[in-house]
């Protein structure tokens, strides 16, 4: 049976109503239901020239996905939405599709979530404290999320997600590391049927903080954690400089990687895959997987926006979806 797959349109101004329509054209062995505002995907696809027929979505119904066509659950914006000019009226629209595609996959309904992107900003300027997907899902299913970006064989988690630079060290705990680790190698068991997942752990500082010299997180906190780790059992190693376990020859001897803040892994990620990587939600009792970009506003409505990472998305959470049934 094809899972069912719920795609959430994203920032109405960006690229993700044209990403959607550009996943509409492609074969997939899925149920793809979208939600968005119905006349704004129809818009946005005469306008591109895109022929795409749109389709009501009927819960009780079966859906396959046919190319040429896309099942919508119409959900209304609050204003018109013009390509590349963001709206603060429409932010709640933004956040409500979120909310629609969390409680649908948290009751079976969906198998898993795949999200167009967000604009941090304009939801915040709306009054609604918003740091990131990753951080929504995590607080309406009560868990603890762990970011991971994927290309290829390449996988690279976070061990804080949006942090300002000055926050990170602050937010690194001997606690938080092992649950962070714990999470990431279970769910490398669970998703990716790896046995025994091998994990490096880049340090902080660098060089890992040269034997406290340029740092004392790695002997204060880090360094400890992962004696704890394996004292469990967990095949984890570091820390590591980050500036060399990335290095290809390094890099094959591990699953995963481990970084402790957002810009130390997700460049590389970016560098190695971009336009084909997919930022998975680890920890969640829900599967979602997303693109690894922004909104684009320069590329709206050009028809231009590259469509490969959220096309890679799809078939990682179709692939998840049917290990999970």
């Amino acid at each position: 049976m094809a899972p069912r797959i719920v795609l959430t349109s994203g920032e109405p101004a960006g690229v993700g109503p044209e990403l959607c329509l550009a996943a509409a054209a492609r074969r997939l062995e899925c149920e793809l239901i979208c939600l968005a505002d119905r006349e704004l995907l129809a818009e946005r696809a005469r306008a591109l020239g895109w022929p795409v027929s749109l389709h009501a979505y009927e819960p009780g119904a079966a859906c396959p996905h046919e190319p040429g066509h896309l099942t919508v659950e119409h959900h209304a914006l609050e204003v018109p939405s013009v390509a590349g000019r963001l709206e603060v009226r429409n932010a709640r629209y933004v956040t409500g599709l979120l909310e629609r595609a969390c409680s649908g996959a948290l009751s079976g309904e969906f198998a898993a979530i795949v999200t167009a992107p967000v604009h941090k900003g304009v939801i915040n300027d709306a009054g609604m404290p918003f740091t990131g997907h990753t951080e929504f899902f995590a607080e309406r299913t009560g868990a603890s999320p762990v970011m991971m970006l994927v290309t290829g064989s390449l996988r690279v988690a976070l061990a804080t997600t949006h942090l300002p630079l000055a926050r990170v060290s602050g937010a690194i705990s001997r606690e938080s590391l092992c649950r962070t680790v714990t999470i990431l190698e279970r769910d490398l068991k669970r998703w990716w049927g790896l046995a025994r997942p091998r994990i490096a752990v880049c340090g902080l500082n660098p060089h890992a903080g040269e034997g406290g010299h340029l740092g004392d997180e790695e002997i204060r906190v880090i360094g400890p954690a992962l004696q704890t780790l394996r004292a469990g059992g967990i095949d984890v190693a570091g820390p590591l400089p980050a500036d060399t376990v990335f290095v290809p020859r390094v890099l094959a001897n591990y699953d995963a990687v481990l970084a402790m803040y957002h810009d130390q892994g997700l460049p590389v990620v970016k560098h190695a895959g971009f336009g084909n990587a997919v930022n998975v939600t680890l920890g969640l009792p829900i599967l979602r997987t997303s693109v690894d970009h922004g909104t684009a506003l320069e590329l709206a409505g050009t028809g231009r926006a590259d469509s490969g990472s959220l096309m890679a998305a799809l078939e990682l959470a179709i692939t998840l979806a049917r290990r999970r049934v």
